[in-house]
């Protein structure tokens, strides 16, 4: 996908095509009405996202221009029918973050660090400090509120594991989502989805593993974590 980075902690899209959802056949692609015709484009997460993908929702597209691919879009951002934008693209959490940390004054950021068996998005250090943070994006909202995950994640259960874990070892473990959602400053265990996933969470959050919240501004070619948000 070409993506171009600005002012630090901004992830902008090029190429935005706006369409109008009509089906979603499997996780990986949804049938979209572009300029008048049916167009088959990628879908950039694989969530089950039903409250967002309803027929006739508004949706934008990135045009990657990648050679060789089935697709020549990506939906990356849906309009909710309360009028609320959704970035709806599985990777820009985790390349926010990395434009986020990076004026957060750590010594040193380095991404998919390996840690026991998990792969941790980040390992920070600031001073004689370590910390080890994982991302996860959240893109259900219910009542003001956001909510993760949207479908069972096994893999969240055992990064919850390793983070608790690490505690023993001397680290900050982290667990921060990032809101792909304007307005919503607080995500909850989505228990009614994974319950094991609540059960992690709240023995993580006990242990002491902090739960860090990071609100999005939120545009048809772009996400933004907010600027006043900082990790000390």
């Amino acid at each position: 996908m070409k993506i171009s980075v600005f002012a630090g902690d901004a992830l902008k899209y090029s190429n935005i095509t706006p369409g109008i959802f009509i089906n979603r056949p499997n996780r990986f692609i949804a049938h979209i009405e572009v300029n008048g015709h049916i167009e088959t484009v990628h879908v950039k997460n694989t969530g089950r996202g039903k409250e967002l993908l309803v027929p006739g929702a508004e949706v934008y597209l990135t045009e990657p221009g990648t050679p060789g691919r089935k697709t020549r879009y990506d939906l990356v951002t849906v309009r909710k029918s309360s009028g609320m934008l959704i970035n709806y693209d599985s990777q820009a959490p985790n390349k926010a973050a990395a434009e986020w940390l990076a004026i957060q004054e750590f010594d040193k950021v380095i991404p998919e660090f390996t840690y026991g068996d998990s792969r941790i998005d980040f390992y920070l250090e600031r001073g004689d400090e370590k910390y080890l943070m994982e991302v996860k994006g959240c893109t259900l909202e219910i009542n003001g509120i956001g909510y993760f995950p949207d479908a069972p994640t096994e893999r969240g259960v055992k990064h919850l594991h390793e983070l608790a874990g690490a505690l023993q070892n001397g680290f900050h473990t982290i667990l921060a989502f990032v809101i792909q959602m304007e307005g919503i400053t607080e995500v909850r265990p989505n228990a009614a989805i994974h319950q094991e996933f609540a059960a992690a969470f709240n023995e993580a959050k006990a242990a002491g593993v902090r739960m860090l919240m990071l609100p999005c501004h939120v545009e048809p070619d772009g996400l933004t974590i907010c600027p006043d948000t900082h990790l000390t």
